[in-house]
């Protein structure tokens, strides 16, 4: 649901209580002024601090929806935490009020006329306390609105005072028991002043930045994540409906930037996807500069730094020391004078980077584009596809080769297709067994300028059909 939308609706609700309100202080005021009840009066009054809390949430929930500025960068929302511990306020105020109202009539002794009428308009407006309190509370906890729930809150404690007043002049009219106005109204007061707390707790943690989410829920969500080494720390503050984190991280110090993007995606897709009212997600990243180096991704960082794409990156020890050995994809077009040059400074930043690597040796091939040019042949896929079938069935039979996939590709075509292996096989076994199809296929297959082989355990293998 989008936030515009949401402040549409919660302003909506408070329209629609504040109209409610203001219609049942008036009625309370009028009837309490006419036959005498002071806790009627005075429940009318309390009757118009709602509804004037209704209108500082509606300066609130239209403030609120401003988006971020040079001067709020986080946005808006504090006000609406502001306008809530107004609320809050506001609850504390009436409380006094009322304390205020029974010690007075206990002083005094006063009993009032009591009449139909009299009853009567407490029974409504009680009525109608308990639909707005209510329908507020739904509406709040649909729209995850703090101000809503914090508003229902004080609605809540009108239903309580009006049952109070409704009783307690039922009992004066009936019996004559002036002193049980007055008492009914401090059991009251308790109520309020306890719904006032809680609103002034909640909207308090917030201005004061108390964490929405405990450390350790984010740090088992974030600690799985690919890419991660270690959750270094882990803050996150506003409310529950708006809330913004930051996570420290350690990655491999020969992590790219475009890695790195990748992990923070993956960071804020489980955040998000766990959590509720996640409004912001801030990843920071920490080489691990203490792990074992990966030689790597230590390479593709270099070469990405060229502009480069490496594959087949391998360490080996030999007589004359350690050997890092990689396939380096240059321009098609490029002159070879001008890809040995870029390849001659890649080699020299690897070892600079890697200083126990005695050697560098990079094999240069022309990388590959694939091209939308033209409609595809489909007698010559079709023909691809059975070829290469034919080839694969009869040097390895044993493999579940499926869901072979045919496309152009520079000046010819790409294969890509699945083959099924028993689970426990090694990743390196799979790879070697993929190779040598992939080998296999392209020197048979003239047309073949990429071949990928897609490796997976029987489970998987029920997904797909089987050619």
């Amino acid at each position: 649901m989008e936030s515009g939308s949401v402040r549409q609706q919660v302003g909506r609700v408070l329209v629609i209580t504040l109209v409610l309100n203001l219609a049942v202080a008036f009625g309370k005021i009028v009837i309490g002024a006419t036959s005498g009840v002071l806790a009627i009066s005075a429940d009318g009054i309390h009757s118009l601090i709602d509804g004037a809390s209704n209108v500082v949430a509606l300066i609130a929930n239209r403030v609120a929806n401003k988006p971020p500025d040079e001067d709020h960068p986080y946005g808006h929302r504090r006000y609406e935490t502001i306008a809530a511990l107004g609320i809050g306020a506001l609850l504390l105020l009436t409380a006094w009020e009322i304390i205020t109202g029974a010690v007075e009539r206990l002083q005094s002794g006063e009993t009032p006329q009591i009449s139909a009428i009299t009853l009567l308009v407490p029974a409504v407006t009680l009525v109608v306390n308990i639909f707005v309190s209510r329908y507020e509370r739904r509406e709040g906890a649909r729209l995850k609105s703090e101000l809503l729930l914090a508003d229902a809150e004080n609605t809540s404690s009108d239903v309580f005072v009006t049952i109070s007043v409704l009783l307690s002049t039922a009992a004066v009219g009936l019996f004559g028991w002036s002193w049980l106005d007055p008492l009914a109204a401090l059991v009251v007061v308790a109520l309020i002043v306890r719904a006032g707390w809680k609103v002034l707790r909640q909207t308090g943690r917030v201005l004061v930045d108390t964490a929405p989410y405990p450390p350790h829920l984010l740090t088992s969500l974030v600690e799985t994540a690919p890419g991660v080494r270690e959750v270094v720390r882990v803050r996150s503050r506003g409310s529950a409906d708006d809330a913004h984190i930051d996570i420290d991280v350690r990655v491999a110090p020969e992590t790219t930037a475009d890695h790195t993007a990748a992990i923070a995606d993956a960071i804020r897709q489980r955040l998000e996807d766990n959590l509720s009212g996640v409004r912001e997600v801030e990843v920071h990243f920490i080489p691990d500069s203490g792990a074992l180096t990966d030689y790597a991704l230590a390479a593709r960082a270099r070469a990405d730094a060229l502009g480069l794409q490496t594959h087949e990156v391998r360490l080996s020890d030999g007589p004359d020391g350690r050997l890092l050995e990689m396939h380096v994809e240059v321009p098609a077009n490029q002159s070879l004078g001008a890809a040995h040059q870029q390849v001659t400074q890649l080699e020299h930043d690897v070892r600079a980077s890697l200083p126990d690597v005695d050697q560098v040796v990079t094999h240069i091939e022309p990388s590959l584009s694939p091209t939308t040019d033209g409609d595809d042949d489909t007698a010559t896929v079709d023909t691809i596809k059975a070829q290469a079938a034919d080839l694969l069935y009869r040097h390895y039979p044993a493999g579940d080769w499926h869901d072979l996939r045919v496309t152009r590709y520079d000046d010819g075509y790409a294969l890509a297709l699945h083959t099924v292996l028993p689970a426990e096989t090694t990743v390196e076994a799979a790879h070697e067994q993929a190779e040598a199809a992939e080998v296999l296929l392209r020197s048979r297959l003239d047309q073949l300028r990429r071949v990928t082989i897609h490796t997976e355990p029987p489970e998987e293998a029920e997904l797909h059909h089987p050619i």
